[in-house]
């Protein structure tokens, strides 16, 4: 049994389709992109058949097959009809001619069939059950799809072109091993990066017999716990990682994403308790890069809302290190969201504003006249602490007392709870529990919302 229509060559080869079905639908849909040569008998068709016929992409022969259909010798006839005995019939005939067949309604006894293919031209992945789950070929195709974004497209034509200049050059038999050192380079990366130029670089270098570092620095957001809401590129790149600098917030579940053999160093932060200080944590990426290693800080969150990615990033630049950062989402949008109270709402708030409630030197210091607005949903974050004079103030300055007031409790993981109550209420509601960080703040009209609109 064959997979033909991965071939890149199956622009040269007759399919004749018979039936007008949605099976058969998928299967001209497949062959119309890898263009193929198609001919579909069907008294009635599909729209979409239609359509490529009206367009002149495959050729519509609009009656029933005959009981003594002709079918063209090395042709590959796909039988779609929902009669098990005409696709038998037909099956027989097709291969008397010469012809390969594939029967839609049975599994065994085809010539070929039709995976799956998550088509990143000219970069082709197929999936196959040889037929006998055509919905798990579908399932798994469609979570290739996601985590091969269509960004490889661009890398595989970057590097199909690279291969013909090689080949040109008569240089690509001589260069033994280039690939593999281009593959372990900064280069696919940073054409997956969309910077062809420093990919160009890089490969003249390596074309010169010269020594290209790999060092590199990915500052990676990982949300606020939940593993479902990490970007495509953050795991892309967390699987990349050869030394991992992880913070406290970062969820173990995420951290069992890593690959198994990547060095694994916890340099997180608590109230008070500093593992590493921020200092040290900028020269550790600097040294490791330098070494020619891919090293993943990884942030809980968003690395650039209260994370201090910006002064990491600022020490890889002067020390000429390559980086790139990935945003997370923040944990504003993922507690408010898993927690059914919307930032905005055009009924409650018209902005919002995002503080850190940090008590430094047994005060927090914040512009408390500036934090008050009848159409604003204010969020804390590490406020948990201070949350008593945090309720104090607010009122002080002006924010009613009786204003609405959500603690996000280890936010869109498993064990979340929320807290609600109001500006003068919560201060000695959080007396009696036992509430842990990591929670977040979120003050407003807003929050009276949370009981209509909570879904987990």
């Amino acid at each position: 049994m064959i997979n033909l229509p991965l071939v890149h060559n199956a622009k040269r080869c007759d399919f004749v389709i018979v039936g007008g079905g949605a099976v058969a639908t998928r299967k001209v849909r497949t062959l119309v992109k890898a263009g193929a040569n198609v001919t579909v008998i069907s008294p009635e068709v599909s729209d979409d058949i239609q359509a490529f016929a009206d367009a002149g992409q495959v050729t519509l022969q609009c009656r029933s097959v005959a009981d003594d259909e002709a079918y063209p010798s090395g042709a590959y006839v796909v039988l779609a009809t929902e009669n098990s005995g005409v696709n038998a019939v037909q099956a027989a005939r097709a291969r008397t001619a010469g012809a390969s067949i594939c029967r839609t309604d049975i599994q065994d006894d085809n010539d070929f069939i039709f995976p799956a293919v998550v088509d990143r031209s000219p970069l082709l992945v197929a999936v196959s059950t040889s037929g006998a789950t055509p919905a798990l070929t579908r399932y798994v195709k469609e979570r290739l799809e996601a985590f091969i974004p269509d960004d490889y497209r661009r890398l595989a034509s970057w590097m199909e072109t690279l291969r013909s200049r090689l080949r040109d050059s008569g240089t690509s038999a001589s260069r033994t091993g280039f690939w593999r050192r281009w593959m372990r380079s900064q280069a696919p990366e940073q054409i997956l990066a969309r910077r062809p130029e420093v990919a160009e670089s890089i490969t003249e270098q390596l074309l010169e017999g010269q020594e290209v570092s790999a060092g590199e620095v990915f500052l990676v957001g990982a949300g606020p716990g939940d593993p479902d809401l990490l970007t495509f590129r953050a795991l892309r790149l967390m699987q990349m990682a050869e030394v991992v600098f992880y913070d406290r917030l970062v969820s173990p579940k995420i951290l069992a994403m890593l690959p198994a053999d990547a060095e694994k160093r916890y340099v997180g932060k608590a109230r008070s308790d500093h593992s590493v200080p921020q200092e040290g944590i900028n020269q550790l990426l600097v040294d490791e890069a330098l070494k020619g290693k891919r090293v993943l800080r990884l942030k809980g969150g968003d690395p650039f809302i209260f994370g201090r990615g910006g002064e990491e990033i600022e020490e890889l630049a002067a020390a000429g290190v390559p980086f790139q950062v990935v945003p997370g989402i923040t944990a504003a949008s993922g507690c408010s969201a898993y927690s059914g109270i919307p930032l905005t709402h055009r009924d409650h708030a018209q902005s919002v504003r995002f503080v850190t409630g940090h008590i430094r030197n047994d005060t927090c210091d914040l512009p408390w006249d500036e934090l008050i607005h009848p159409s604003q949903t204010l969020v804390i974050y590490m406020g948990l602490v201070g949350l008593p004079q945090i309720c104090e103030k607010l009122i002080a300055h002006g924010m009613p007392a009786d204003t609405p007031i959500a603690l996000v409790e280890k936010g869109t993981l498993p064990d979340q709870c929320v807290h609600t109550g109001t500006l003068s209420s919560m201060p000695s509601y959080v007396e009696g529990r036992d509430i842990q960080a990591p929670t977040l703040t979120i003050v407003g009209s807003v929050v009276s919302l949370h009981e209509k609109l909570r879904w987990r």
